[in-house]
């Protein structure tokens, strides 16, 4: 056929407007008619005939070998059933076609998936084989067809819920397709190894042994030619990774190491002879490297337990890994054998595996060095210190990032060998590094030589810190004496730094170190170099969290030191110095302590009031927030114990603070950023004093209902839950609090409700997800007077308008607010928070109702956005909120999802698939089989998706979805 044929026309003009310079509309219009021109009954002969076609280009022809794997996917039900041998021997002969195409492969391995796929359907289609094998031939180009066919065919039927086909009926044909087919596959794979002389330089042969590794048993692949011809492709460039990945494979398989003995007996000796290709690699290419550490420390990954059982056989394994990253000079494998790494850790650690431990513990040893080695900074070509990565901000993140992995391992090595030997190789680093330096003569250019050296073990120094006991006496004395002593370099010093904020909890049991190493950590503070200072503050708050007792003498010092550095530093350093000061504070005894937080706290709060008089623009509003954070940090950590009966220091000093706050609040009201900082110091001060509040509570919920009214800001709902949390305890909070905070949430829930009344929920997702969690607290505290209230049914009538939304969060909350007033409907109450068995007949019959008188609309939207577009992590919470309906109207619940399915836009599912769901979904439900229930609805709503969403996109459901009101 001529490409200018006018039934063509229309799809390579829209082909070539998706591949031209087209403008942004015009694509999504041609978009648009190529989805629905893969959707419908012509595409399946128009795909034929551009795949037929001579005179067509490539991509013409790969658009329409992908459009008919998708009808062979989901619309298979257009065609009579007659007509699927048709089907099956046109898409041979198009194999046939292209099976010597070297450049259209791509369209041989889309038309061998399309076989593959119609093979799992075509339940009379019974000896597909012998078809494949007939229709293709036997030349060299039939079967590297047929191998490519052979690859495809486990891999379809794996994901053989694509296709809409039971269980059972899926299950059965993969034993008709694979299981029985096993004894033939393996006999096509021999013969072809055995009588193609270039068999082993094809990928092929391996990638298909690969994907029917499943269905055949390791043992009689291993005791066969192939095992020889796996190892063979790795020698050739063009098969090596799909070997690698063969073998691979066959140690997955063998994990059960007791039940596959034999095979590893067999398998272990070959991979070993590979060991002396390792050196090679790393020397001449590094993609080899690569297949050679991944197939080695998957070998161990498999085998890990034998490691333990077996140490001595099985160490030349070991070893084969460790050189694999000894040898990595670039650091662009080594992470493929962290995993094995900490495998075997696991093991060595339990008692049982002692000797193993004993007998691995040099290359352990060995491996702490190799790690050490590889945490080094490279040495920049530019000899640009300021810049090692010589502009490549990327390889200087991937770096950071895996030294931390790194450090990992090195934990690792901690558990097997113990922290003191593998801390003191680090120390030996440092302390051979201070004798050269001494002994050296650097110059004013280079003041610390090679400080690359230095800095990689004072990092795994830090790396190691979790490990090492606090009383350790050995080693830590040594290294806390050197570490003051180190050459200044602004890498060493910030290495050093954060060495002394790792160990505060080893310098609150041996105090002697405190003072010279927080003279040399506050030094840091004055340092040119931001990092250092930034180092210096991370340590200062550490060294004030785990030393707080023994500073509490010294907070007069502390508050002097900390109003000198407080102005220079950035937020982030002095958000964590302001952490530390508050534990010194928060440790004073209870009587000194309200004077304590005045110290701090009052200058900050002159602060406040000072930069909010001079408040004109966005950056200076930024910095009052923070200011308002300082204030919350003490409030979070400045937390004594005080008798109930007696007033709070705390809150007495807070009271004073409050109104300034608040006034900022209000001044400022437009601000995101002040609503959301003071918000947070409100709710920092209900979960730190809790029912200490009361005297502020009034005030505290004045403010919100104002505020959140004025702003439409979702912070104060999330203060209004921690209200709600907070003074629910009868115990401690009398029956007219409760009262007015029940009150206060009935105002919070109506603004919101007007809110959206005027408002699209896509517009307000974080409103709409602070609002339910509010409602989440609103239903677990106050069920009994919710449920029956006017609130019962704006609330779910807000839920439902909420459904359209496709955020995850937002959804979630929703969903979880659904879940938890539904289930006020069944018998059994949700939490145990009450007295009675059961939930009072009035609630239940409450919830019953409006969920009849709702149910359609809810059944609409959460099926819908499972077919369409919820959020995978939001499907089991839909699913959740569906099974609570069906246990509650289960009648209806038919009614209601039928309704749905009807609505779904023509040729988006046949009626036989309708009926055949429905019918299916109505026995289970009758049966009361709510396992069986779930996964209907799951099979159902995932497969439609991928049908008429994923693959072929459909934007909008076709669902009407009215708005809310109230």
């Amino acid at each position: 056929m001529a490409t200018t044929s006018p039934d063509l026309a229309p799809i390579l003009q829209a082909l070539a407007t998706m591949q031209g310079h087209a403008d942004r509309a015009q694509k999504y219009q041609a978009n648009e008619y190529l989805e629905a021109f893969q959707k419908s009954p012509e595409a399946w002969s128009f795909t034929f005939t551009m795949l037929k076609s001579t005179e067509l280009p490539l991509d013409v022809k790969l658009f329409a070998a992908t459009t008919l794997k998708g009808k062979i996917i989901y619309d298979v039900p257009q065609l009579p059933r007659h007509f699927l041998g048709e089907l099956r021997d046109s898409l041979l002969g198009l194999l046939r076609d292209f099976r010597s195409e070297k450049k259209n492969r791509i369209i041989r391995t889309q038309l061998n998936v399309c076989l593959a796929i119609l093979a799992i359907q075509m339940t009379e289609w019974k000896n597909v084989l012998d078809s494949v094998i007939e229709k293709l031939g036997t030349d060299a180009d039939g079967n590297i067809c047929l191998l490519e066919f052979l690859k495809v065919l486990p891999e379809e039927v794996t994901e053989g819920r694509r296709i809409r086909m039971t269980d059972e009926e899926l299950d059965a044909r993969a034993k008709e397709l694979l299981e029985d087919n096993t004894q033939q596959v393996i006999n096509i794979l021999v013969s072809y190894s055995q009588s193609v002389p270039t068999a082993c330089e094809e990928p092929l042969l391996t990638s298909c042994l690969t994907s029917w590794l499943r269905e055949i048993p390791v043992l009689t692949i291993v005791n066969s030619p192939l095992l020889a011809s796996t190892i063979k492709a790795l020698s050739s460039e063009a098969a090596f990774d799909s070997a690698v990945d063969c073998l691979c494979a066959m140690f997955a398989e063998t994990r059960d190491v007791d039940e596959c003995l034999d095979t590893i007996n067999v398998l272990i000796p070959e991979v070993m002879k590979l060991q002396p290709r390792i050196a090679d690699a790393a020397e001449n290419d590094i993609e080899q490297l690569r297949g050679y550490t991944k197939l080695f420390a998957e070998a161990g990954e498999a085998w890990v337990i034998l490691i333990a059982r077996m140490p001595v056989a099985f160490r030349p394994l070991v070893e084969a890994i460790l050189e694999c990253s000894a040898r990595d000079r670039e650091q662009e494998v080594i992470g493929l054998t962290f995993n094995f790494w900490f495998d075997l850790k696991n093991y060595l650690v339990l008692e049982n595996y002692i000797e193993a431990r004993v007998q691995l513990a040099d290359l352990f040893a060995s491996l702490v060095d190799v790690m050490i080695g590889h945490l080094k900074y490279p040495i920049p070509e530019s000899n640009n210190e300021s810049d090692l990565f010589d502009g490549d901000r990327e390889q200087e993140e991937r770096f950071r990032e895996f030294r931390h992995k790194m450090g990992d391992v090195l934990k690792d090595c901690c558990e097997v060998l113990g922290a003191r030997d593998c801390l003191a190789k680090a120390y030996t680093l440092v302390e051979q590094y201070m004798r050269s330096y001494v002994a050296g003569t650097p110059s004013a250019q280079n003041p610390v030589p090679n400080w690359q050296a230095l800095e990689a073990p004072l990092f795994s120094m830090r790396a190691m810190g979790r490990m090492v006991p606090s009383d350790e006496a050995e080693v830590l004395p040594r290294i806390m004496s050197l570490l003051i002593q180190l050459p200044e370099h602004p890498k060493v010093r910030f290495a050093a730094t954060l060495v002394l904020g790792r160990y505060t909890e080893w310098t609150a049991k041996h105090p002697e170190y405190l003072e010279a190493q927080l003279t040399y950590i506050t030094n840091g503070f004055a340092h040119s170099d931001k990092d250092v200072m930034r180092a210096a503050a991370m340590a200062l708050r550490y060294f004030c969290q785990d030393c707080h007792q023994l500073l509490v003498g010294h907070i007069t010092q502390l508050h002097t030191f900390y109003e000198q550095v407080s102005a220079n530093l950035p937020t982030q350093s002095l958000e964590e110095v302001t952490d530390g000061v508050a534990h010194v504070v928060a440790a004073q005894p209870i009587e000194k302590i309200y004077d304590a937080l005045r110290l701090f706290c009052e200058p900050i709060t002159k602060r406040l009031m000072d930069k909010a008089n001079q408040a004109r623009d966005k950056e200076s509003v930024r910095e009052l927030s923070e200011i308002v954070s300082l204030l919350t940090t003490f409030a979070a950590i400045v937390r004594p114990n005080v008798e109930a009966d007696k007033e709070n220091p705390m809150v007495r000093f807070w009271t004073d603070v409050f109104p300034v706050v608040t006034t900022i609040l209000e001044t400022f009201i437009a601000y995101p950023a002040i609503c959301e900082r003071v918000s947070k110091f409100y709710r920092t001060l209900l979960i730190s004093y809790r029912t200490a509040m009361l005297p502020l509570l009034p005030v505290l919920a004045d403010k919100l209902a104002t505020c959140f009214q004025k702003s439409k800001q979702g912070c104060f709902l999330w203060v209004t839950g921690s209200v709600i949390r907070e003074f629910n305890d009868e115990e401690f909070v009398d029956q007219n609090t409760r009262e007015a905070i029940y009150q206060f949430l009935q105002q919070q829930c109506w603004t919101m409700f007007k809110i959206l009344s005027e408002e699209q929920p896509k517009d307000i997702p974080d409103l709409v997800e602070d609002f339910f969690r509010l409602m989440q607290d609103a239903i677990m505290f106050h069920p009994m007077r919710i449920i029956p209230s006017q609130l019962l049914e704006p609330s779910l009538k807000a839920a439902l308008a909420c459904l359209v939304l496709e955020q995850n969060e937002p959804l979630i909350a929703v969903l979880h607010f659904l879940r938890d007033l539904l289930v006020y409907g069944t018998p059994t109450p949700p939490t145990s928070r009450y007295d009675s068995p059961e939930n009072p007949p009035e609630i239940r019959s409450a919830v019953v109702n409006i969920t009849r008188a709702q149910g359609d609309v809810l059944t609409i939207r959460i099926l819908s956005g499972l077919m369409y577009s919820f959020p995978r992590d939001c499907v089991p919470d839909s699913s959740g909120v569906l099974m609570t309906l069906i246990e509650l109207l289960p009648e209806e619940t038919i009614g209601w999802v039928s309704k749905t399915v009807n609505q779904l836009p023509p040729g988006s599912v046949t009626e036989q698939e309708r009926q055949k769901f429905m019918t299916n979904f109505q026995q289970s439900i009758i049966t009361r089989d709510a396992k069986k229930v779930r996964y209907q609805l799951q099979d159902f709503t995932n497969w439609y998706r991928r049908k008429n969403v994923t693959p072929r996109a459909a934007s909008t459901s076709g669902i009407s979805t009215p708005k809310f009101s109230f």
